[in-house]
């Protein structure tokens, strides 16, 4: 038998022989990703040393933490000197912590339904493939269920807020085919005077269909960051865009009022604005005027990251190729239908972690409405819990359980975005 048939017959006719123990599984892992160079394998060692001893220490404070007492002295006198983190503090005051100290304890059942709720208006619209298209019904109708829910007072307040937005629709689909531009103010004013006009009709019944109203006042806690955070993403997404495409206008006076709103809001902190809403803006409203200061926060929260939602849009319409407007063309698409079925689905593709880093900053900012004596859950742990005699001196257990929220919602986003973003990734496929 010759040397190619010897070949021939152990490549075909002869078992292979199973790789080396090193070369699969767990241990190939380990050496392409851990110790696949000498700098690799010191960086390796020296970081798994460090996350050893951070457990080690945090562990004893973790395990012997304490769940009932009424305070920190009597805490300290159940760990009887050893190291042991005070978790009463929690258990004892974790209404206040999500709710505030002022919201009736009665009523926890109506901010609760409404976050629930959310997960339902929410599924459609961010897994629009997997629920059907009607729920976006619920969806359009959320805002103002919530709003009765939490804020309670008469029912026809929000009823009265939706047709407000009916008729700005209505004026749109009207006038969008003259101008796109015009038609979003035409429409903006519309549903703003139709609002002012239902307010003399709801004031004199308040009564009607109503139940317990609560004050903003008397909101704090977890809630408050939920919702600005909620209200404030979904609301500066749709102006950033509109602020984007307002940028790159043809017309002057449309281009130069984004531009100027755009730079003007990016150059000045958010915590300035927070003071213009609780402090400044007074001034420049009719005496005697109640603007409620949550309404004015979102305000002023909306106006600072849609203007950064504004430029990372604009990011993404301009590294779309010209093709794809000359394309819109070709098919005799106008303005509004081009960039509604063509331009704007592959530029908020394309900003898709921007817009997700932007909401997350957001988020986490919501905590600075505390300086303005709003009792969010970081004014609540530096306000109310820490200043009492209960509690004075307790701060890792507090500020740890706000970042362990603020964490799991944070990442909860950014884990959706990276799913939403190899869902919309067809250029591979």
């Amino acid at each position: 038998m010759g040397r190619d048939q010897l070949a021939f017959v152990r490549k075909h006719m002869l078992p292979e022989a199973p790789p080396p123990a090193t070369q699969t599984g767990a241990i190939k892992w380990l050496r392409e990703n851990l110790f696949s160079s000498p700098g690799n394998a010191l960086l390796t060692i020296v970081s798994a040393y460090v996350v050893f001893q951070i457990v080690l220490s945090a562990t004893p404070w973790f395990l012997n933490g304490v769940w009932d007492s009424p305070s920190l002295s009597a805490c300290r006198e159940i760990l009887d000197g050893e190291t042991g983190a005070c978790f009463a503090v929690l258990t004892e005051r974790w209404n206040q912590l999500l709710f505030g100290f002022k919201y009736p304890s009665e009523l926890y059942w109506r901010p609760g339904l409404a976050f629930l709720l959310l997960f339902i208006a929410a599924a459609p619209v961010l897994f629009g493939k997997v629920f059907p298209r009607k729920m976006l019904i619920f969806t359009g109708l959320y805002p103002f269920i919530a709003y009765w829910l939490i804020w309670g007072g008469s029912l026809l307040v929000p009823v009265f807020a939706l047709l407000g937005v009916l008729v700005g629709a209505f004026v749109y689909s009207r006038m969008v085919t003259v101008n796109a531009g015009i038609a979003v103010i035409v429409a903006f004013v519309a549903a703003l005077v139709f609002w002012i006009l239902s307010g003399y009709v709801t004031a004199p019944m308040e009564n009607v269909m109503a139940i317990e109203a609560v004050a903003s006042r008397d909101m704090g806690g977890f809630m408050i960051n939920l919702m600005l955070g909620v209200v404030c993403v979904s609301l500066s997404l749709p102006l950033g865009i509109l602020l984007a495409l307002g940028r790159q206008s043809s017309m002057p006076i449309i281009k130069w009022i984004c531009v100027v709103f755009i730079e003007f809001i990016r150059g000045v902190p958010l915590i300035t604005l927070l003071f213009v809403a609780n402090v400044v803006l007074a001034y420049f409203l009719p005496p005697g005027t109640n603007f409620d200061l949550i309404l004015r926060v979102i305000i002023m929260i909306t106006m600072f990251s849609s203007a950064y939602i504004a430029e990372v849009i604009r990011g993404g319409l301009a590294a779309l190729p010209r093709g794809q407007y000359e394309a819109a063309d070709s098919l005799g698409l106008d303005y509004a239908q081009a960039m509604q079925l063509i331009i704007l689905p592959q530029a908020l593709k394309i900003s898709i972690p921007g817009i997700v880093n932007v909401a997350v900053g957001l988020f986490k900012d919501t905590t600075l409405v505390s300086v303005i004596s709003m009792f969010d859950i970081v004014g609540m742990i530096r306000g109310p819990i820490l200043a009492s005699s209960e509690w004075n001196g307790v701060y890792w257990e507090l500020f740890g359980f706000a970042c362990v929220l603020f964490f799991i919602t944070c990442y909860g986003i950014s884990q959706y975005s990276q799913w939403l973003e190899r869902q919309l990734r067809t250029d591979h496929r």
